[in-house]
Protein backbone atom coordinates (compact mmCIF):
# COMPACT_ATOMS: atom_id res chain seq x y z
CA UNK A 1 0.00 0.00 0.00
CA UNK A 2 1.23 3.49 -0.82
CA UNK A 3 2.20 5.91 1.89
CA UNK A 4 -0.61 8.25 2.93
CA UNK A 5 1.00 11.33 1.37
CA UNK A 6 1.62 9.61 -1.98
CA UNK A 7 -1.88 8.16 -1.95
CA UNK A 8 -3.43 11.58 -1.29
CA UNK A 9 -1.54 13.09 -4.20
CA UNK A 10 -2.67 10.25 -6.49
CA UNK A 11 -6.27 10.70 -5.33
CA UNK A 12 -6.04 14.45 -5.89
CA UNK A 13 -4.76 13.89 -9.42
CA UNK A 14 -7.75 11.64 -10.21
CA UNK A 15 -10.28 14.07 -8.74
CA UNK A 16 -8.92 16.95 -10.82
CA UNK A 17 -10.15 15.10 -13.92
CA UNK A 18 -13.52 16.70 -14.84
CA UNK A 19 -15.77 13.68 -14.17
CA UNK A 20 -17.64 11.92 -11.37
CA UNK A 21 -15.73 9.17 -9.60
CA UNK A 22 -17.51 6.42 -7.71
CA UNK A 23 -15.98 5.28 -4.46
CA UNK A 24 -15.39 1.82 -5.90
CA UNK A 25 -13.59 3.24 -8.95
CA UNK A 26 -11.27 5.30 -6.78
CA UNK A 27 -10.61 2.34 -4.50
CA UNK A 28 -9.72 0.17 -7.49
CA UNK A 29 -7.44 2.80 -9.01
CA UNK A 30 -5.60 3.35 -5.73
CA UNK A 31 -5.64 -0.31 -4.67
CA UNK A 32 -7.26 0.48 -1.30
CA UNK A 33 -10.62 -0.15 0.35
CA UNK A 34 -13.64 2.19 -0.10
CA UNK A 35 -13.31 3.03 3.60
CA UNK A 36 -9.74 4.28 3.03
CA UNK A 37 -11.01 6.40 0.11
CA UNK A 38 -13.59 8.05 2.38
CA UNK A 39 -10.92 8.84 5.00
CA UNK A 40 -8.61 10.29 2.35
CA UNK A 41 -11.44 12.44 0.97
CA UNK A 42 -11.96 13.87 4.46
CA UNK A 43 -8.22 14.63 4.71
CA UNK A 44 -8.25 16.52 1.41
CA UNK A 45 -11.29 18.52 2.52
CA UNK A 46 -9.44 19.51 5.69
CA UNK A 47 -6.64 20.82 3.44
CA UNK A 48 -9.10 23.10 1.62
CA UNK A 49 -9.97 21.07 -1.47
CA UNK A 50 -13.70 21.53 -2.33
CA UNK A 51 -14.59 17.86 -2.97
CA UNK A 52 -18.31 17.25 -3.48
CA UNK A 53 -20.08 13.96 -2.83
CA UNK A 54 -23.06 12.71 -4.82
CA UNK A 55 -25.54 9.95 -4.07
CA UNK A 56 -25.72 6.66 -5.86
CA UNK A 57 -25.44 2.89 -5.37
CA UNK A 58 -21.78 3.20 -4.41
CA UNK A 59 -21.57 6.93 -3.75
CA UNK A 60 -19.21 9.17 -5.64
CA UNK A 61 -17.06 12.29 -5.67
CA UNK A 62 -15.85 15.11 -7.87
CA UNK A 63 -13.82 18.31 -7.42
CA UNK A 64 -16.07 21.30 -6.73
CA UNK A 65 -15.66 24.91 -7.83
CA UNK A 66 -16.05 28.36 -6.35
CA UNK A 67 -13.67 27.99 -3.40
CA UNK A 68 -10.26 29.61 -2.91
CA UNK A 69 -7.73 27.97 -5.19
CA UNK A 70 -5.99 25.18 -3.26
CA UNK A 71 -2.61 23.74 -4.19
CA UNK A 72 -2.89 21.84 -7.47
CA UNK A 73 -1.10 18.72 -8.59
CA UNK A 74 -0.15 17.90 -12.17
CA UNK A 75 1.36 14.75 -13.57
CA UNK A 76 4.59 15.08 -15.56
CA UNK A 77 2.94 15.41 -18.98
CA UNK A 78 0.42 17.98 -17.71
CA UNK A 79 3.16 20.07 -16.10
CA UNK A 80 5.26 20.11 -19.28
CA UNK A 81 2.22 20.91 -21.44
CA UNK A 82 1.27 23.78 -19.11
CA UNK A 83 4.79 25.19 -19.17
CA UNK A 84 4.91 24.94 -22.96
CA UNK A 85 1.56 26.70 -23.29
CA UNK A 86 2.70 29.51 -21.00
CA UNK A 87 5.97 29.85 -22.89
CA UNK A 88 3.99 30.22 -26.12
CA UNK A 89 1.67 32.77 -24.49
CA UNK A 90 4.69 34.69 -23.18
CA UNK A 91 5.48 35.68 -26.78
CA UNK A 92 2.11 37.44 -27.10
CA UNK A 93 2.12 41.24 -26.97
CA UNK A 94 -1.24 41.11 -25.18
CA UNK A 95 -0.63 38.78 -22.21
CA UNK A 96 3.07 38.06 -22.54
CA UNK A 97 4.14 39.65 -19.25
CA UNK A 98 1.50 37.86 -17.16
CA UNK A 99 2.24 34.54 -18.89
CA UNK A 100 5.98 34.93 -18.25
CA UNK A 101 5.36 35.55 -14.54
CA UNK A 102 3.08 32.50 -14.34
CA UNK A 103 5.70 30.37 -16.10
CA UNK A 104 8.37 31.51 -13.65
CA UNK A 105 6.14 30.60 -10.70
CA UNK A 106 5.40 27.13 -12.02
CA UNK A 107 9.01 26.48 -12.96
CA UNK A 108 10.17 27.19 -9.41
CA UNK A 109 8.02 24.40 -7.91
CA UNK A 110 8.86 21.81 -10.57
CA UNK A 111 11.14 18.90 -9.72
CA UNK A 112 14.53 19.15 -11.40
CA UNK A 113 13.78 16.41 -13.97
CA UNK A 114 10.78 18.39 -15.28
CA UNK A 115 12.56 21.72 -15.08
CA UNK A 116 15.27 20.36 -17.37
CA UNK A 117 12.66 19.19 -19.90
CA UNK A 118 10.95 22.57 -19.85
CA UNK A 119 14.23 24.48 -20.18
CA UNK A 120 14.98 22.55 -23.37
CA UNK A 121 11.71 23.78 -24.90
CA UNK A 122 12.86 27.19 -26.04
CA UNK A 123 10.34 29.00 -28.26
CA UNK A 124 11.12 31.92 -30.52
CA UNK A 125 8.15 33.86 -31.86
CA UNK A 126 8.58 34.95 -35.47
CA UNK A 127 5.92 37.45 -36.49
CA UNK A 128 5.07 38.98 -39.83
CA UNK A 129 6.23 42.57 -40.43
CA UNK A 130 3.93 44.97 -38.61
CA UNK A 131 2.49 42.38 -36.22
CA UNK A 132 5.11 43.18 -33.60
CA UNK A 133 3.93 46.81 -33.57
CA UNK A 134 0.52 45.85 -32.15
CA UNK A 135 -0.56 47.75 -29.07
CA UNK A 136 -0.77 45.50 -26.01
CA UNK A 137 -4.34 44.59 -25.09
CA UNK A 138 -3.89 43.69 -21.44
CA UNK A 139 -5.57 40.93 -19.50
CA UNK A 140 -7.93 43.36 -17.75
CA UNK A 141 -9.58 44.37 -21.02
CA UNK A 142 -9.79 40.78 -22.23
CA UNK A 143 -11.36 39.67 -18.96
CA UNK A 144 -13.91 42.50 -18.99
CA UNK A 145 -14.95 41.83 -22.59
CA UNK A 146 -15.12 38.09 -21.86
CA UNK A 147 -17.35 38.77 -18.87
CA UNK A 148 -19.75 40.84 -20.97
CA UNK A 149 -19.82 38.12 -23.64
CA UNK A 150 -20.61 35.47 -21.04
CA UNK A 151 -23.29 37.65 -19.43
CA UNK A 152 -24.82 38.36 -22.87
CA UNK A 153 -24.90 42.08 -22.22
CA UNK A 154 -24.65 44.80 -24.84
CA UNK A 155 -21.22 46.40 -24.97
CA UNK A 156 -20.70 50.10 -25.68
CA UNK A 157 -17.20 51.30 -26.47
CA UNK A 158 -15.14 53.98 -28.16
CA UNK A 159 -13.24 52.61 -31.11
CA UNK A 160 -9.97 54.14 -32.25
CA UNK A 161 -9.29 53.41 -35.89
CA UNK A 162 -5.70 53.52 -37.08
CA UNK A 163 -5.53 56.70 -39.19
CA UNK A 164 -2.33 55.56 -40.90
CA UNK A 165 -3.29 51.95 -41.63
CA UNK A 166 -5.43 50.52 -44.40
CA UNK A 167 -9.11 49.86 -44.00
CA UNK A 168 -9.80 46.34 -42.77
CA UNK A 169 -12.56 44.13 -41.47
CA UNK A 170 -13.08 46.45 -38.52
CA UNK A 171 -14.14 49.28 -40.81
CA UNK A 172 -12.65 52.28 -42.63
CA UNK A 173 -9.75 54.21 -41.21
CA UNK A 174 -10.41 57.28 -39.15
CA UNK A 175 -11.78 58.13 -35.68
CA UNK A 176 -15.20 56.91 -34.58
CA UNK A 177 -17.84 59.64 -34.43
CA UNK A 178 -19.89 58.06 -31.67
CA UNK A 179 -19.66 55.08 -29.31
CA UNK A 180 -20.27 51.69 -30.86
CA UNK A 181 -23.26 49.73 -29.60
CA UNK A 182 -22.73 46.01 -30.04
CA UNK A 183 -23.87 42.57 -29.02
CA UNK A 184 -20.49 40.88 -28.37
CA UNK A 185 -20.15 37.32 -29.56
CA UNK A 186 -16.55 36.06 -29.41
CA UNK A 187 -12.94 37.02 -28.71
CA UNK A 188 -10.49 35.52 -31.22
CA UNK A 189 -6.82 35.80 -32.11
CA UNK A 190 -5.59 36.25 -35.68
CA UNK A 191 -1.95 36.72 -36.66
CA UNK A 192 -0.80 38.26 -33.41
CA UNK A 193 -3.86 40.43 -32.72
CA UNK A 194 -6.96 40.00 -30.56
CA UNK A 195 -10.32 40.72 -32.21
CA UNK A 196 -13.89 41.04 -30.99
CA UNK A 197 -16.65 39.58 -33.15
CA UNK A 198 -19.88 41.46 -32.48
CA UNK A 199 -23.22 42.39 -34.00
CA UNK A 200 -23.17 46.16 -34.60
CA UNK A 201 -26.58 47.48 -33.58
CA UNK A 202 -26.24 50.76 -35.48
CA UNK A 203 -25.16 49.12 -38.74
CA UNK A 204 -27.29 45.96 -38.32
CA UNK A 205 -24.40 43.78 -39.42
CA UNK A 206 -21.55 41.69 -38.08
CA UNK A 207 -18.27 43.50 -37.42
CA UNK A 208 -14.74 42.47 -36.41
CA UNK A 209 -13.02 44.96 -34.07
CA UNK A 210 -9.36 45.09 -33.03
CA UNK A 211 -9.38 44.59 -29.26
CA UNK A 212 -6.44 46.92 -28.60
CA UNK A 213 -8.47 49.80 -30.12
CA UNK A 214 -11.52 49.21 -27.90
CA UNK A 215 -12.20 51.43 -24.89
CA UNK A 216 -15.28 50.02 -23.10
CA UNK A 217 -17.88 52.35 -21.61
CA UNK A 218 -19.87 51.72 -18.46
CA UNK A 219 -22.44 50.70 -17.66
CA UNK A 220 -23.05 47.90 -20.11
CA UNK A 221 -26.36 47.63 -21.96
CA UNK A 222 -29.29 45.27 -21.51
CA UNK A 223 -29.10 41.51 -21.94
CA UNK A 224 -29.77 40.03 -25.36
CA UNK A 225 -30.37 36.70 -27.08
CA UNK A 226 -27.23 35.76 -29.05
CA UNK A 227 -27.47 35.53 -32.83
CA UNK A 228 -26.02 32.73 -34.91
CA UNK A 229 -22.88 33.62 -36.85
CA UNK A 230 -23.01 33.17 -40.62
CA UNK A 231 -21.12 30.19 -41.93
CA UNK A 232 -19.75 27.13 -40.21
CA UNK A 233 -18.57 28.37 -36.83
CA UNK A 234 -16.30 31.09 -35.50
CA UNK A 235 -13.11 29.97 -37.27
CA UNK A 236 -14.79 29.83 -40.68
CA UNK A 237 -16.46 33.22 -40.13
CA UNK A 238 -13.24 34.99 -39.15
CA UNK A 239 -11.26 33.36 -41.97
CA UNK A 240 -13.92 34.40 -44.48
CA UNK A 241 -14.06 38.00 -43.25
CA UNK A 242 -10.30 38.40 -43.52
CA UNK A 243 -10.47 36.93 -47.01
CA UNK A 244 -13.01 39.48 -48.13
CA UNK A 245 -16.31 37.57 -47.83
CA UNK A 246 -19.31 38.16 -45.57
CA UNK A 247 -18.17 35.30 -43.35
CA UNK A 248 -20.67 32.75 -44.65
CA UNK A 249 -17.81 30.84 -46.26
CA UNK A 250 -14.12 30.47 -45.45
CA UNK A 251 -13.11 30.14 -49.09
CA UNK A 252 -11.59 32.95 -51.14
CA UNK A 253 -14.13 34.97 -53.13
CA UNK A 254 -11.97 34.61 -56.26
CA UNK A 255 -10.22 31.38 -57.22
CA UNK A 256 -8.55 30.39 -60.50
CA UNK A 257 -6.27 27.85 -62.14
CA UNK A 258 -3.15 28.36 -64.23
CA UNK A 259 -0.31 26.30 -65.65
CA UNK A 260 3.22 27.44 -64.82
CA UNK A 261 6.42 26.40 -66.59
CA UNK A 262 8.09 25.62 -63.28
CA UNK A 263 8.64 22.44 -61.25
CA UNK A 264 5.98 21.82 -58.62
CA UNK A 265 8.65 21.78 -55.91
CA UNK A 266 9.64 25.34 -56.85
CA UNK A 267 6.06 26.63 -56.64
CA UNK A 268 4.69 24.79 -53.61
CA UNK A 269 6.62 26.74 -50.91
CA UNK A 270 5.12 30.01 -52.18
CA UNK A 271 1.59 28.79 -52.96
CA UNK A 272 0.27 29.53 -49.44
CA UNK A 273 -3.02 27.61 -49.22
CA UNK A 274 -3.10 26.90 -52.97
CA UNK A 275 -3.01 23.47 -54.58
CA UNK A 276 0.00 22.54 -56.74
CA UNK A 277 -0.21 19.57 -59.12
CA UNK A 278 2.87 18.26 -60.90
CA UNK A 279 2.42 17.94 -64.67
CA UNK A 280 6.02 17.18 -65.57
CA UNK A 281 9.59 17.88 -64.51
CA UNK A 282 9.27 21.59 -65.37
CA UNK A 283 5.50 22.14 -65.46
CA UNK A 284 2.73 22.31 -62.86
CA UNK A 285 -0.89 23.31 -62.34
CA UNK A 286 -1.64 25.91 -59.64
CA UNK A 287 -5.07 26.50 -58.09
CA UNK A 288 -5.06 29.61 -55.93
CA UNK A 289 -7.47 32.07 -54.31
CA UNK A 290 -7.46 35.77 -53.46
CA UNK A 291 -9.74 38.58 -52.36
CA UNK A 292 -10.03 39.99 -55.93
CA UNK A 293 -9.28 38.91 -59.49
CA UNK A 294 -6.59 41.54 -59.95
CA UNK A 295 -5.10 40.54 -56.62
CA UNK A 296 -5.03 36.92 -57.74
CA UNK A 297 -3.41 37.82 -61.07
CA UNK A 298 -0.77 39.91 -59.30
CA UNK A 299 0.00 37.06 -56.90
CA UNK A 300 0.43 34.56 -59.72
CA UNK A 301 2.53 37.08 -61.62
CA UNK A 302 5.20 36.87 -58.96
CA UNK A 303 6.29 33.51 -60.38
CA UNK A 304 9.01 34.31 -62.91
CA UNK A 305 7.72 32.18 -65.78
CA UNK A 306 5.17 32.01 -68.58
CA UNK A 307 1.57 31.62 -67.44
CA UNK A 308 -1.29 29.78 -69.14
CA UNK A 309 -4.72 30.62 -67.71
CA UNK A 310 -7.06 27.64 -67.43
CA UNK A 311 -9.92 29.66 -65.97
CA UNK A 312 -12.17 31.28 -65.18
CA UNK A 313 -12.45 34.10 -67.76
CA UNK A 314 -12.35 36.75 -65.01
CA UNK A 315 -8.77 35.75 -64.25
CA UNK A 316 -7.71 36.19 -67.89
CA UNK A 317 -9.41 39.62 -67.94
CA UNK A 318 -7.53 40.58 -64.77
CA UNK A 319 -4.20 39.68 -66.39
CA UNK A 320 -5.08 41.86 -69.39
CA UNK A 321 -6.01 44.75 -67.11
CA UNK A 322 -2.76 44.42 -65.15
CA UNK A 323 -0.77 44.25 -68.38
CA UNK A 324 -2.23 47.59 -69.47
CA UNK A 325 -1.51 49.15 -66.08
CA UNK A 326 2.07 47.91 -66.04
CA UNK A 327 2.63 49.16 -69.60
CA UNK A 328 1.39 52.63 -68.60
CA UNK A 329 3.56 52.56 -65.50
CA UNK A 330 6.65 51.67 -67.54
CA UNK A 331 6.19 54.65 -69.85
CA UNK A 332 7.81 54.86 -73.31
CA UNK A 333 9.99 51.89 -74.18
CA UNK A 334 13.65 52.58 -73.44
CA UNK A 335 15.74 52.95 -76.54
CA UNK A 336 12.80 53.25 -78.93
CA UNK A 337 13.12 56.03 -81.55
CA UNK A 338 11.18 59.22 -80.92
CA UNK A 339 8.60 59.52 -83.72
CA UNK A 340 8.75 63.33 -83.49
CA UNK A 341 12.53 63.52 -84.03
CA UNK A 342 14.13 63.93 -87.44
CA UNK A 343 16.91 61.38 -87.83
CA UNK A 344 17.20 61.62 -91.63
CA UNK A 345 19.62 64.50 -91.57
Amino acid sequence: MQKTSSRLLALLSLLQTPRNWSGDDLAERLDVTPRTVRRDIDRLRELGYPIRAFKGPSGGYRMGTGSPLPPLRFDDDQAVALALALQSAATSPAIGEDAARALSTIRQVMPSRLRQRVDMLQITAVTSPGVGNASPVGTQLLMEVSRVIHAREELRFDYRHDPTGPAGPAGPAGPAEHPRRTQPHHLVTWRGHWYLIAWDLDHADWRVFRADRIRPRTPTGPRFTPRDLPGDGVAAFVTGRFRGTDGSTADWPCRGEVILNLPARAVAPFAQDGVVEELGPDRCRLSLGSWSWTGLAATIGRFDTDIQVIGPPQLADAFAELAARYANAAGPTRGAPDPDSDTSR
